[in-house]
């Protein structure tokens, strides 16, 4: 499959990049309902790109089948409302047989998370996802780059090798690395994604990206929305307002090495009435002391 054939993935990736969460039963199993309404209020409010088994999905905390099911979940509900990006990793056989399962679904791209491995070479990079993308030769393939070792022209020699590598989800905390790093790859080759959500979006897009994933859009559509339609007029001050808006939410989460990340949202989700707050470990809830502030910030976005 040519290069050209993967616009409306390309077009999906220039987008806000939804990261659902997953949310729990009290039992502990994956809440299928809760699932399914939380899904179609990103579609309501306006979402067309999605990505099951992120992050902020508590990805490193499923088992493959509970992987498995968020991938069918959120593909059915979504049906033809949403381009979807399913989250794939760990060892090379794992990632392949879940980039199968998703292209199988209808997903039309996968993410690839960062190898998660204490030794990991440039080459060695090149080749985990090398594997993976050769194996879904027809899914667009986005690469979750969070290691600030892997040189730009690496990039560029996987896509040379699988033209199927069409984004990449830049997770690196240096606005002028990845101005560096896009450049060395291929500015117009790819789809720039801002991989660290919407505090670093205007800078991101400052150097190219075109598209920011999202935590905060489970709790608030909107208020991300208003920060993508700024960021293509080109009208910094006014994403800068909406980053004044959610930079205290955003703080929360990245506190301790982002330690709270995932249950800052679903304790804003849970204050709200959408789920329950209960997070998997290595996560913890809030504790009640810290709850009051979450809920006085989501409902101050909530109409």
């Amino acid at each position: 499959m040519s290069g050209a054939t993967f616009e409306t993935q390309r077009a999906a990736l220039a987008d806000v990049v939804a990261i659902p969460v997953t949310p729990f039963a009290a039992d502990g199993t994956v809440d299928q309902d809760a699932h399914r309404a939380l899904l179609r209020r990103l579609l309501d409010g306006g979402i067309t790109t999605l990505t099951p088994n992120g992050n902020t999905g508590e990805f490193y905390a499923l088992s493959p089948q509970e992987r498995h099911l968020v991938t069918e979940l959120t593909i059915d509900e979504a049906g033809d409302r949403a381009v979807i990006l399913v989250g794939v990793g760990h060892d090379v056989p794992t990632a392949i047989a879940s980039a199968r399962h998703a292209g199988e679904r209808g997903a039309a791209m996968v993410m690839v998370h960062q190898p998660v491995h204490p030794y990991v070479s440039q080459g060695g990079w090149v080749d985990y996802h090398r594997a993976i993308a050769e194996a879904v030769p027809d899914l667009g393939v986005v690469p979750y780059l969070r290691n600030p070792q892997i040189a730009g022209a690496r990039l560029a020699e996987l896509a040379d090798a699988c033209p199927n590598v069409i984004g990449v989800k830049y997770a690196v905390p240096d606005a002028a690395k990845f101005a560096a790093f896009a450049r060395d790859a291929g500015l117009d080759r790819f789809v720039w994604v801002a991989g660290l959500a919407e505090p670093y979006a205007p800078s991101y897009f400052s150097a190219g990206a075109t598209g920011f994933t999202s935590g905060l859009v489970n709790v608030a559509p909107a208020v991300s929305l208003q920060m993508i339609e700024a960021l293509r007029a080109g009208d910094y001050p006014a994403a800068m307002k909406v980053w004044e808006q959610i930079r205290r939410f955003e703080e929360l989460r990245a506190e301790s090495s982002s330690a709270n990340n995932v249950t800052v949202v679903k304790e804003a989700l849970a204050s709200l009435g959408l789920c329950r707050r209960d997070v998997r470990p290595p996560s913890r809830p809030l504790p009640p002391e810290e709850r009051a502030e979450v809920a006085a910030i989501a409902a101050g976005w909530s109409v």
